[in-house]
């Protein structure tokens, strides 16, 4: 029942997830997170479960995108027949063949090597987006209608709802067959050959292969994302292929734990609210995440993932009381660092962009002249006053971090 119960609460938050977030924005949102937990899941297979390092997995789930969006126009101009339910198949396998030709190559070498090959192969295809517009359709993309096809059970797919559930039903599939794929012998092996090749090779597996494999089991389940993907738009640009796209991959599986099987579908949500709803409240919101991103992987490389784990182990052992006023002093030592840094920086955005308007930000309830000194001042001074402060509270909550996993370690060790 552990084992079997999340996956129970997985397909059980996917089914009333659009009838508790009824509006069409939201369920818009949660059709793009079901596609980014695909995509996320999938480049996860390469960089936490393989050691992996690629700069250009968009490659994959964008010619998924291309592929199924060809499909879609044939099926609507009724010279093929096919549900268009199985419309992201078609894109997962042509991306699979895509990899099986360039993953040859792309897998004859490992760690940095192999990342370059991957930026080359990125920049390669996103070049070529541009010179073939026949297949990539130029700088407008190609267009689709997904009302088209067979209606199975009368299913159209026009409304958002009924794609929200096919979304749902590909993105819960494809979970738990990559789930499947890490407890596989050939998951396993990935796994020893991201520790130790050296060791693989000596016990007579052949490493290039094991990689070459993993890569077009990735390639295949990113190019599901990417047949979703343009079933959701209806139109495919030359944008999906691009280094941007692949480098949110990238950022968002780090962000929420490569280490983690889980890791990646928070980074797939974090992903979809940035992209989507962060970004309309501030031009800066690149700068924040670039931010975030430093600040995670100074003090949290595990990614958010690691850091409920470990909050769940504490819980668990009933200590977390020892750490309520630690993590309190931490929140309110970071505030005042975090009010300074943002008013800095949405000072400099509007003296850039809106200062020609009015040079007044008006912010967290306070007026701030970007026009005269004072303001920046007192906005520099609150940064800085902050950050000492948050080094400060960090500090604490540290040594009672490291006091409470001390006790643990301790109460185990006794009753072994």
């Amino acid at each position: 029942m552990k084992r079997y119960g999340i996956w129970w609460v997985f397909a059980l938050v996917l089914l009333i997830a659009p009838t508790v977030f009824d509006s069409s924005l939201s369920r818009t949102l949660l059709s793009q997170m079901g596609i980014a937990i695909i995509v996320c899941l999938s480049y996860n297979m390469l960089l936490g479960q393989g050691g992996m390092l690629s700069f250009g997995h968009a490659v994959y789930s964008g010619m998924g995108g291309f592929l199924a969006i060809h499909t879609l126009n044939l099926v609507s101009d009724g010279q093929w027949w096919l549900p268009v339910s199985l419309i992201p198949i078609a894109g997962g396998l042509g991306a699979a063949l895509v990899a099986v030709v360039l993953g040859w190559i792309t897998t004859k070498k490992a760690a940095t090597p192999f990342a370059m090959i991957t930026l080359g192969v990125g920049e390669l295809v996103w070049a070529m987006s541009l010179m073939f517009p026949e297949f990539f359709g130029g700088e407008g993309g190609i267009s689709g209608n997904r009302v088209a096809g067979a209606k199975t059970f009368g299913i159209t797919y026009g409304p958002q709802v009924e794609l929200y559930y096919l979304i749902a039903i590909y993105t819960f599939v494809s979970t738990a067959l990559m789930y499947a794929f890490t407890c596989t012998p050939l998951g396993r092996m990935l796994n020893a050959t991201r520790d130790n090749p050296e060791r693989v090779e000596f016990v007579g597996f052949n490493t290039q292969m094991v990689r070459y494999m993993a890569f077009v089991f990735a390639g295949f389940f990113a190019g599901i994302s990417g047949g979703l993907s343009a079933l959701n738009f209806e139109i495919v640009t030359a944008e999906v292929v691009g280094l941007q796209r692949s480098g949110a991959y990238l950022l968002f599986t780090f962000l929420g734990g490569a280490t983690l099987f889980f890791g990646p579908i928070l980074g797939a949500i974090l992903m979809v609210l940035a992209l989507v709803l962060f970004s309309e409240f501030t031009n800066a919101w690149l700068l924040y995440l670039g931010l975030i991103f430093v600040f995670m992987v100074m003090f949290a490389p595990g990614g958010f993932a690691a850091i409920l784990l470990h909050n769940v182990r504490v819980w668990r052992e009933g200590l977390m009381g020892n750490l309520t006023k630690p993590y309190l002093l931490l929140l309110i030592s970071a505030l005042p660092g975090f009010v300074g840094i943002t008013v800095v920086v949405e000072m400099l955005y509007h003296r850039q962009l809106n200062a020609g308007l009015d040079p007044v930000l008006l912010m967290y309830g306070m007026p701030w002249d970007t026009g005269i000194a004072l303001p920046w001042v007192q906005a520099g001074v609150l940064a800085t006053v902050g950050f000492a402060m948050f080094e400060w509270g960090r500090r604490r909550f540290m040594a009672a971090w490291s006091h409470v996993q001390v006790s643990i370690e301790r109460a185990k060790a006794g009753t072994v």
